[in-house]
């Protein structure tokens, strides 16, 4: 299934196609494929180079790890990211490594190396639906993870399956039209403030 976007502007074909699909068929990646995904998004931009993310990366095949990380989604996730072909965890580093101060600009950073990551997948014919519902305790509980990380966003990435396998509510979600606000809703000029009297 397409949903290709409505867009006011036309766009990179990339950005125009992609979507977040939450149907899978069960395929397993390939690991040069995954390892294309990761190399995208090492090359992310990033305050000062700190590079502040880390991936866990569980494959369908190995499926002890395969399976603890699927109990770390919450239950309404793990029933259709059970399908995957691959489950990570971003993980982000919230103190820059040279001085030990905050980062405030890591998560962002990390945002971005995760979206260079879901349009390289896209262009393999992966795709990624990325999951704020999983439980970071679970994660840390269950695996061991780096020092000074913490677990960010989870993301399943596989093959596109059929609507059909998923549950009537969530079927309908899937082929419903993509939507954002409009172009005026989220971008302004800047108006100068007047000076104090």
């Amino acid at each position: 299934m397409k949903k290709p976007a409505t867009t006011s502007q036309p766009v990179h074909s990339l950005i125009h196609e992609r979507w977040s699909p939450r149907a899978f068929n069960g395929d397993s990646l390939t690991r040069a494929d995954m390892d294309a995904c990761f190399e995208a998004a090492r090359w992310a931009a990033s305050c000062f180079n700190e590079q502040p993310w880390h991936f866990l990366v569980a494959h369908r095949e190995e499926t002890a790890v395969f399976n603890e990380a699927l109990e770390c989604l919450v239950p309404g996730n793990r029933e259709w990211a059970c399908h995957a072909g691959v489950l990570v965890i971003a993980f982000v580093k919230d103190r820059f490594k040279m001085t030990g101060e905050e980062n405030a600009h890591a998560e962002y950073d990390t945002g971005q190396a995760v979206a260079q990551m879901t349009l390289q997948a896209w262009s393999l014919g992966i795709v990624a639906h990325q999951m704020g519902g999983f439980v970071a305790e679970e994660v840390t509980r269950r695996f061991t993870t780096p020092e000074g990380y913490r677990p960010f966003v989870a993301i399943a990435l596989g093959r596109q399956g059929a609507a059909e396998c998923l549950t009537p509510e969530k079927a309908e979600w899937e082929r419903a039209p993509r939507v954002r606000k409009a172009l005026d809703e989220v971008r302004q000029p800047f108006v100068c403030k007047k000076p104090e009297e």
